[in-house]
């Protein structure tokens, strides 16, 4: 049986790999942990030069980019809504998550938030290769979490027959 211990690290691709170090340095606080730059890609052998950055995002989780200069310009699926691809960072509380839009902001960072997710609260922005990037400090209880995992199945199960939102956390964002 696979037992999975954590991610090893994330990859996205950049536009240029000193800028993207020296951003998520200057506006989210990771160190360049690494770098790694080869002629040939290892696993398939191709010719195709890139410089991978490894940056680190605390408690041993790695953020990587490639940047690949000899392939296409980089875009995005054009066919998925901005929103939906995007990287989650977490805060320890909603008064970091606060501070973390002032300093943001205060940097030339456009944020968008914070979002009230009911078990957390959330800020949104851009890294300058256009990923979307999410800070989110949990706010949830326990018993509102254990709820959650309860239907998680049923939902999916739901879903996968009706492609209609099912209703089992439809708490999460009704207001009273």
């Amino acid at each position: 049986m696979i037992k999975i211990d954590r991610i090893h690290h994330v990859a996205y691709r950049c536009i240029d790999a000193k800028e993207t170090a020296q951003w998520y340095k200057e506006k989210l606080n990771m160190d360049l942990v690494l770098s790694i730059a080869e002629n040939e890609v290892p696993s398939t052998k191709e010719p195709d030069p890139y410089m991978h950055i490894f940056l680190n995002a605390g408690n041993e989780n790695i953020l990587a980019f490639f940047e690949i200069p000899n392939s296409p310009d980089m875009g995005r699926d054009e066919n998925t809504p901005i929103w939906v691809q995007h990287l989650a960072l977490r805060v320890n509380s909603v008064d970091d998550l606060l501070k973390a839009k002032i300093e943001l902001e205060s940097k030339g960072v456009e944020v968008l938030g914070p979002t009230d997710h009911t078990i957390f609260k959330s800020i949104y922005f851009f890294d300058p290769n256009g990923h979307r990037l999410e800070l989110a400090a949990n706010t949830g209880t326990p018993e509102q979490f254990k709820k959650l995992h309860s239907v998680a199945q049923i939902m999916i199960d739901d879903w996968a027959e009706t492609k209609v939102a099912p209703n089992h956390a439809a708490w999460l964002h009704q207001k009273d």
